[in-house]
């Protein structure tokens, strides 16, 4: 936190039931995955022949005065993550998401401001709040998407699992109606879709705040038990967060708390169900669960690469990287390399030793959610398997697959159970 097409009104492949959520899914992912079906061979190859690679244009918003780095080993990546005094996070609002979300975007703050913005919202995430959650709110709503598909001995995954679950996860925790979680999504394509669809982007950020700022006030006056009266209460050396940095951490989280855990889970869900004898090894011993986790999210990062800007003259792995020059930090190659992950292209939950993986970022921008994205796929994996006899790949499917160049999940998970 610090993206198969559907048609509306289509059937659900292998369901027979009309797409409820296809719509809206389709839109999503066309709109900010990319259609890659493997891009790993291509950034290997870039990992060793040019760690860090110079290019004089890109595509990404920058300077174009200026070059860009795109760099993929591990260790210099973590580098530069954890030095934000050299490496700023501050183009994230002046060149990128700032007509958006706001000036008060916690991705776009360094140094103080930071680390006040950081302390002040992390008390909402606090590991009180995210028991309550996982007991009173993401297992509830796990079971009753579960329930609508669970005695039909078949189901799609995607639209009708992994995607509305974080949405309605993440309203819940908010405070709001989980019955308007749709109306969150459409928010979330429209706002994560800015660079293509600036227009719409900017019009869904005004939506949102003015959905929010009757409710902001009303938590303002008389606190419940959510996020939203979290953060309007606040209160760090006497100070409390104003109406607008609120805003814009709910414009972020809405999106932000939808993304990774809707990709991060359905990559993990394809994953297993690919390997029969990994989900078979789950299915039998749970305690596995938590090394299944990390392990799919690190074959398969949900975001493949996140920016900084560098502040001053420097270097990264004896490459001259001038002030000023945008570096793209390309995550998923970080996390298979071979130097630091053996055969590190295979999906193995019973890893020796596994090392940590990059997917959640590093250094003082590690994203805020990353124990609530846990929660959830947990959660998820343990109810499917629990309420799902003999889950397995639908053989029929028409070739269900992991796909994206900027964010990855599937396609689709048609799948079959004991109904």
């Amino acid at each position: 936190m610090e993206s198969g097409a559907g048609t509306s009104g289509s059937p659900v492949a292998g369901t027979g039931r009309p797409d409820e959520d296809g719509d809206e899914f389709g839109l999503f992912d066309d709109s900010v995955a990319g259609d890659a079906r493997d891009p790993y061979p291509e950034l290997a190859q870039a990992r060793r022949e040019h760690p860090v690679q110079k290019l004089d244009s890109s595509m990404m918003p920058h300077d174009e005065a200026l070059p860009v780095f795109f760099v993929y080993r591990f260790e210099d990546i973590a580098r530069v993550l954890r030095d934000s005094d050299t490496f700023s996070s501050g183009h994230i609002i002046d060149m990128i998401m700032g007509p958006v979300m706001g000036e008060h975007i916690i991705l776009g703050m360094d140094g103080a401001r930071h680390r006040r913005y950081r302390a002040l919202v992390s008390s909402a995430f606090r590991q009180k709040v995210l028991t309550e959650s996982e007991d009173q709110l993401v297992a509830k709503v796990a079971n009753e998407l579960i329930d609508r598909f669970a005695e039909r001995g078949q189901a799609e995954l995607v639209r009708e699992f992994t995607f509305p679950y974080p949405t309605q996860v993440i309203a819940g925790i908010l405070g709001l109606p989980r019955e308007d979680y749709k109306q969150f999504q459409r928010w979330s394509i429209a706002i994560l879709s800015f660079l293509a669809k600036q227009d719409e982007a900017i019009t869904a950020s005004s939506e949102v705040e003015e959905y929010m700022s009757g409710i902001l006030a009303d938590r303002r006056r008389t606190p419940q038990e959510d996020l939203i009266s979290g953060l309007a209460h606040a209160e760090l050396d006497g100070e409390r967060l104003s109406d607008d940095e609120i805003f814009s951490f709910l414009r972020l989280l809405l999106p932000a708390g939808v993304e990774t855990t809707f990709r991060s889970t359905g990559n993990l869900l394809y994953l297993l169900l690919a390997q029969p004898d990994q989900l078979e090894s789950v299915r039998a011993d749970r305690s596995l669960i938590p090394q299944a986790i990390e392990e799919a999210l690190r074959l398969e990062t949900p975001l493949l690469n996140i920016t900084r800007l560098a502040t001053i003259d420097t270097e990264i792995g004896d490459v001259a990287v001038p002030e000023g020059s945008t570096i793209m930090l390309m995550l998923a190659a970080a996390n298979r390399e071979e130097t630091r992950y053996e055969e590190p292209d295979r999906f193995d939950i019973t890893r020796d030793s596994p090392k940590p993986h990059m997917s959640f970022g590093h250094g003082p921008h590690v994203c805020l959610g990353i124990h609530l994205a846990r929660v959830e796929m947990r959660v998820a994996l343990n109810l499917l398997l629990d309420r799902l006899p003999e889950l397995r790949l639908d053989p029929s499917a028409d070739d269900p697959h992991i796909r994206g160049q900027v964010f990855r999940s599937p396609t689709s998970i048609p799948v079959l159970f004991a109904g």
